[in-house]
């Protein structure tokens, strides 16, 4: 590139030292040099350098043929191609600048869906925990609940006496629930009474029956066999 600016230079002193210059030979040196400034010779390197050889066969007809006339068409020649070479590097410039532009506009793309992905991914996060800690709540308010339940539920208070009352069979009472809900085990509060009870078919009201609580599975097994006697 530096020995095509001093071609030009030196074809310009020698133009200026000459009687007659071609008519279109300054306006195709700024072309070419204009051209080189744009790089062209990066970006359009085989039409860049035909042009310059143009203008070098435009250079050698002038200097060393010494004739202006057929150098023109040459100069002429490369003012056209010029032309179209300067239109392609526009073209790729726009085209560049779209790509570029495309391209940031992508990475803005990505890095708002990886921003949103980040943003769902702890907004899950946040929502798990606190669904567990919800539950955690529910868990301790559910327990809670029921303690109070059972703090407030009146403890059954399992009577050591029973006072007999009007019909009343031992049968009935070993059935009452606070006695042993069981039907069956009559004779064991027979037993217990022989003092008082003659014949257990027959209660007298008022009498005041003692009511065992401690006693083994084999005096059940014997109340029910003895009950199912009778």
């Amino acid at each position: 590139m530096c020995s095509f600016i001093w071609i030009i230079a030196v074809s310009f002193f020698l133009t200026a030292c000459s009687a007659s210059s071609p008519l279109w030979r300054d306006s195709a040196a700024i072309a070419v040099e204009e051209l080189g400034r744009q790089e062209a010779a990066k970006l359009f390197p085989q039409e860049y350098y035909n042009l310059v050889e143009t203008f070098e066969h435009g250079e050698a007809m002038l200097h060393v043929y010494d004739n202006s006339r057929d150098a023109d068409p040459y100069y002429l020649l490369v003012l056209q191609k010029s032309v179209v070479l300067r239109a392609e590097l526009l073209a790729s410039k726009e085209r560049m600048a779209a790509a570029a532009e495309a391209e940031k506009a992508e990475k803005a793309a990505q890095i708002a869906k990886d921003r949103a992905l980040r943003d769902a991914a702890e907004l899950e996060a946040r929502l798990a925990a606190q669904e567990r800690l919800n539950k955690e709540a529910l868990t301790r308010a559910a327990i809670a609940a029921r303690a109070r339940q059972n703090s407030q539920e009146p403890t059954l208070i399992l009577p050591s006496l029973h006072t007999v009352r009007r019909g009343e069979t031992l049968p009935q009472i070993a059935a009452r629930t606070e006695i042993y809900d069981d039907a069956s085990l009559w004779p064991i509060i027979y037993r217990a009474n022989r003092d008082q009870i003659r014949n257990p078919r027959q209660l007298w009201p008022g009498q005041k029956l003692k009511i065992p609580r401690n006693f083994s599975r084999d005096d059940i097994t014997e109340a029910k066999r003895y009950s199912g006697r009778k």
